[in-house]
């Protein structure tokens, strides 16, 4: 997106003769996505556009004024998505399901159908192209630098059919062995882990300070705070540091594909 969306915030703004400070009180935001906006660095998720339009009696302008891609995603995963997509390192912790960007088609539409209430077969498959595209940022050999850090339920945990897992794992599995991507498991052994309450995203930018996006039933949240995503990589350094080390992960993903191959 061009920064004309962040030119008319910024100037909306000036002349409503708010500050970035006073308009993110107002508008229940922080002032560090507000500077980023207007920079043209960040595109706001339609909650915040809304919240926004609230803030300087803009009616629907900044609502309407988001690009229209035909992107089929959670609300509130919106603005994570566009930042994933920014971004040259993605570490991610997965507590229950495979992260996004690696999963398989197949896979991703398991996981789909398991909503409540269900979905229908069209937003299904919008939601299955999207998280393909998603995946398709892999397709750069070296951009983004990608590190998975997964609880070992994700493994274990059935996904569709044993079938579906055996080809979910092995496309993961490929991935290591190219060096395209980066898994550490965190055992069951291991007990409880400093990252045990939802899932998490750690985000890395060439031009702009990290971020953090953490996710849990029907909530997503974009963290841009300095000291909050300083907690969250540190959560993720301690849990990193318990995990077990690359080439035994590689083994478990090995053989627990093997397992699910097995039981066709």
């Amino acid at each position: 997106m061009s920064n004309i969306y962040g030119e008319w915030l910024k100037a909306q703004r000036e002349a409503a003769r708010l500050t970035q400070q006073q308009l993110a009180e107002t508008a229940v935001m922080t002032r560090s996505h507000i500077a980023h906006i207007e920079a043209g660095r960040r595109v706001p998720s339609r909650e915040d556009a809304r919240r926004l339009d609230r803030a300087l009696n803009t009616g629907n302008v900044l609502s309407s004024f988001l690009p229209q891609d035909d992107v089929a995603v959670a609300d509130y995963f919106e603005a994570a998505l566009h930042l994933e997509q920014q971004a040259t390192v993605i570490r991610e912790f997965a507590l229950s399901f495979f992260p996004g960007i690696l999963q398989t088609e197949a896979y991703a539409r398991a996981t789909l159908s398991t909503s409540f209430p269900p979905r229908s077969e069209e937003e299904c498959d919008r939601l299955v192209v999207t998280r393909l595209k998603r995946a398709g940022r892999l397709a750069d050999p070296v951009t983004p630098v990608v590190w998975v850090l997964l609880d070992e339920a994700v493994l274990h945990r059935a996904v569709g059919s044993s079938e579906i897992m055996a080809e979910q794992i092995t496309h993961l599995i490929r991935l290591v062995e190219s060096g395209r991507v980066r898994v550490h498991v965190l055992p069951f052994g291991l007990g409880v882990h400093t990252l045990m309450q939802g899932m998490l995203t750690l985000l890395t930018f060439e031009d702009q300070p990290p971020v953090a996006y953490s996710e849990g039933i029907q909530i997503g949240k974009v963290h841009d705070s300095p000291s909050v995503v300083e907690r969250l990589e540190g959560a993720y350094d301690l849990a990193l540091s318990d995990a077990m080390p690359l080439k035994e992960s590689l083994a478990l993903l090995r053989a627990t594909a093997k397992d699910y191959a097995e039981r066709e």
